[in-house]
Formats: C-alpha cells, sequence, structure tokens
C-alpha cells in the first residue's frame, strides 16, 4: 500500500500544487479549472472527484482539502455513505460476477483512500455512523484477499488507538477541571500548603521553558485539523436540516488549548503577585523574563506570548515600586517581538524563520514551532469570513478551501514533532494543577503588595476586602 507522505510535502509555497489537475477543458463534469486549478464545482462533482476508479486516485492534497472543508456543507457520516455507495454501485464490489482483476486493482486505491481518512480525521471515526461504513466497505475490500484483511485491520486498529487515546486525554483534562480550585481559597483554608512558588519547585528558566513545551505538544497533538473549521460552522444556506450544523460544532480539544493559554497567564500573574516583599516579586518578573526568551529560542510562541500577557494584565504592571526594580530590557525585546502592530508583522517574521528552520531541522529540537495560537485562530476565522463558501451559481468556492487548507496543513506538520527534552513530573504537575487567583483575587493581592493610587483603586480595593476576605 502507498505511504502517506508527511504534511509539509503537500502544499507548496504558492498555496497548493499548480499541476495537480490536467484537464484540456475549463470545466469538466461539473467542476471548473482554470490554469489547471480547481477553483469550484458542485457537492456532487466534488465527491466523485474524490472516490478513486481503476484508472484514477485523487491526489493528496485534495483529498485533504476536501475532507476538512466538506463538513461545512454535510457531516461527514453523510459523506462516508456517499462515498461508499460510489465504492460500491461504480466499482461493482457488490456483484459477485464482477471481475476480480478489477477488484484487485480498485481495492487497493479505496483502502489508501479510508487510510488516509481514519489518519487525518481519526475524529470523525467516533461516530458509529461512521465506523459501521467503515467496517462495512472495509470488509468487501478485503473479502477473498489476504493482504487487504490485513491491511485493514492494522488500519482499523489504528484507528481504534487513536480514539482510545483521546478518551484517555479527555478524562485527564476533565480530572485537572475538576480539582482545579482558586489560590485565594487554599490560602484562606490551608495557607501553610502553597508556600511554594514556582522557583522553588524548578529555579532554571530553561527547564520550565522546556516543561511548558511538552504541556503545548501534548495539547496541540489532540487537535483535530476538522476543529479549525468546526469552529465556524454556519448554517449552509442550500441545506435544509436545521439541526445539521450545530451538532458540527466539536471543538473540544481547540477550546482546552485556549483554556490552558489562559491559564498559563493567569499562573505568571499569580506567581508575581502572591510574594509579600516587593524584591520577591522583581526577583518572580526577572525568572518570568527569561523564562519567556527560552520560549522564543525553542520555538515555543504560545507559552511566549502567554507569559507576556499574564505580565501585562494590570494588577502585575500596577505594581510600579516593583517594575522598578526590574532590569527591562529583555523583556522590552520580547514584546518589541510579540508587538501586535502591524498585524503582529515582528512575530510572524519570527514565525517565519523557525517555521524554515524546522523544514531544513536535522533534530527535533530544532523541528519545533509551536505557534501564537489566538492568532493562528484569527487568521482561519478572518479566511472564513472573508470570502463565501459558495459562489452565486451553487458551487463550493474550492479556491478558498485551498488557502484553508494550506494554513491548516501547515499546523498539521507542526503539532506531530515529538517534544525532544526530558519530562519532569514534578514541574508539569505544578503547571497544570496548582490553584491560581481568579482577577479578583488578582488586583486584591497588588493593593496589598502597593497601596491604591487613586479613588477608584481604594474604592476597588475596599469592595474587594469585604467580598473576598470578609475584612472592611
Amino acid at each position: 500500500m502507498p505511504q502517506t507522505p508527511p504534511f509539509s510535502a503537500m502544499f507548496d509555497s504558492s498555496g497548493y500544487n499548480r499541476n495537480l489537475y490536467q484537464s484540456a477543458d475549463d470545466s469538466c463534469g461539473g467542476l471548473y479549472y482554470h490554469d489547471n486549478n480547481l477553483l469550484s464545482g458542485s457537492l456532487e462533482a466534488l465527491i466523485q472527484h474524490l472516490v478513486p476508479n481503476v484508472d484514477y486516485y485523487p491526489d493528496r492534497t485534495y483529498i485533504f482539502t476536501f475532507l476538512l472543508s466538506s463538513r461545512l456543507f454535510m457531516h461527514p457520516y453523510e459523506l462516508m455513505a456517499k462515498v461508499c455507495h460510489l465504492c460500491v454501485e461504480h466499482q461493482r464490489l457488490s456483484d459477485p460476477n464482477s471481475d476480480k482483476n478489477q477488484i484487485r486493482k480498485i481495492a487497493p486505491k479505496i483502502l489508501q483512500l479510508l487510510t488516509e481518512w481514519t489518519e487525518t480525521f481519526p475524529y470523525d471515526f467516533r461516530d458509529e455512523r461512521m465506523m459501521r461504513n467503515l467496517k462495512d466497505l472495509a470488509h468487501r475490500i478485503a473479502s477473498g484477499e489476504e493482504t487487504y484483511r490485513k491491511n485493514v485491520q492494522q488500519m482499523i486498529q489504528c484507528l481504534i488507538r487513536k480514539l482510545a487515546a483521546l478518551s484517555q486525554y479527555e478524562e485527564v483534562l476533565a480530572k485537572i477541571s475538576s480539582t482545579s480550585t482558586d489560590r485565594l481559597t487554599v490560602l484562606k483554608t490551608k495557607p501553610q500548603s502553597i508556600q511554594r512558588d514556582i522557583i522553588t519547585v524548578c529555579s532554571d528558566p530553561y527547564t520550565l521553558a522546556q516543561q511548558l513545551t511538552h504541556i503545548e505538544l501534548e495539547r496541540l497533538n489532540y487537535i483535530g485539523p476538522e476543529e479549525f473549521v468546526q469552529a465556524f460552522v454556519q448554517k449552509d444556506p442550500l441545506d435544509n436540516d436545521k439541526s445539521c450544523y450545530s451538532e458540527r460544532k466539536k471543538t473540544r480539544n481547540l477550546e482546552a488549548y485556549v483554556e490552558w493559554f489562559n491559564r498559563l497567564s493567569y499562573f505568571v500573574a499569580t506567581e508575581i503577585c502572591m510574594p509579600v516583599k516587593k524584591k520577591h516579586r522583581a526577583r518572580m518578573i526577572e525568572y518570568f523574563i527569561d523564562v519567556a526568551r527560552e520560549c522564543f529560542n525553542i520555538g515555543n510562541f504560545n507559552s511566549l506570548m502567554a507569559i507576556i500577557s499574564g505580565m501585562n494584565m494590570s494588577p502585575v504592571s500596577r505594581l510600579k515600586k516593583t517594575w522598578a526594580k526590574v532590569k527591562t530590557a529583555k523583556f522590552d525585546v520580547l514584546e518589541h517581538q510579540m508587538d501586535p502592530s502591524s498585524n503582529f508583522y515582528n512575530y510572524r517574521t519570527a514565525l517565519r524563520g523557525a517555521a524554515q528552520r524546522s523544514l531544513t531541522a536535522h533534530s527535533s529540537r530544532e523541528k519545533i514551532v509551536i505557534p501564537f495560537f489566538s492568532l493562528l485562530i484569527k487568521d482561519i476565522y478572518f479566511l472564513n469570513e472573508g470570502c463565501a463558501n459558495r459562489l452565486p451559481n451553487g458551487h463550493v468556492n474550492f479556491e478558498k478551501f485551498w488557502e484553508l487548507a494550506k494554513q491548516v496543513s501547515e499546523f498539521m506538520t507542526w503539532k506531530q514533532v515529538e517534544c525532544p527534552f526530558e519530562r519532569d513530573r514534578k514541574i508539569l504537575q505544578y503547571l497544570l494543577t496548582v490553584p491560581v487567583f481568579s482577577e479578583d483575587a488578582l488586583y486584591l493581592a497588588s493593593y496589598e503588595s502597593e497601596g491604591p493610587e487613586n479613588h477608584i483603586e481604594k474604592d476597588r480595593w475596599k469592595s474587594l476586602r469585604s467580598s473576598l476576605l470578609g475584612r472592611v
């Protein structure tokens, strides 16, 4: 069976492979081409184009792009049912008298299509209807041929392993979120239980940056490419099924990753606002500046941005006396790198550099690219909002989906990188489970450290002391 090539090979620098489609006509069986590029087509024609026959196998870029974007128009299980129907009917797999040679030619191609689907979009198969269709079609292919039977078994076992790993990961996430408490609550009930801070748990900024990279890569790895599309699913104007699209908004792993970013920002702010002494707060700020710098060097832009966000939160930034004791030159450089002006031009330049390094890397260490995730989602959102899914003639706007697939496929390459650093369970446990302050608790800690500067702050401080500490 042909091997699935890596994602980075799928799309060239100009957006997608320019010579995928050799067609003399501009319009061909419901598909519209320009300069050999598929630009649009009816949904039915695009589905036909996905299904292999004896003389044809769709290009991998097309398979990925169509499987990614088709969910904006139909459920994956509906697409799978159509694909199965076309395979069975067109290739006469249901006919006991059909030519065995014909089946030998087509079976590996159908099997390869199913393998690509299960490898790239495994979460689609959490739906029982998908799994039923997959097993049914795979069984038809496998009957009578020992080689195919082994390949089918291998494909299904691999899929089941992926889905089991996902369920396990979701259980861990649920456990973490159910045990998370506000740090202030813990402080009031068991003050001695959080005498530790991050520097006592991990004194080396480089080690902490490595452990943050572990968390980032693990969480990235569980995000399915389809979640980027499902996050923006809206009602398809040609679809009459009212309930259809709400079911498709399955984005749990993507949301968990965004929650991790927020937690890390609040974690940084909490660790800075906790110490009573000014010099300890200044030391904590300098520590996190060093951690952020190490994240930048590793290529972990998401943790870098979360740390900067935490340090820029008002309860931290208002601590003027503390900041006066900090050598801020390194922080200024990092802020400049992540400066949002000109649509994050500096960051995008650094990201391109890291992506380039990743392509020519000889070690896992050099392959790491962890993008600033909220900006990646924003880019995909604007791409989705900026172009219609359908053209005025009802055709699917495939030009838009090439661009969408290009962005998502780059992410797919990055998320598959193995983390080369050694895991430290103690540090990971602290990062993931230590209680953090809520926004109100952060403000209260900030005012307790450096008193209010005006009437508004004074009133807020009184109100917070009353509501959070029960003091007037």
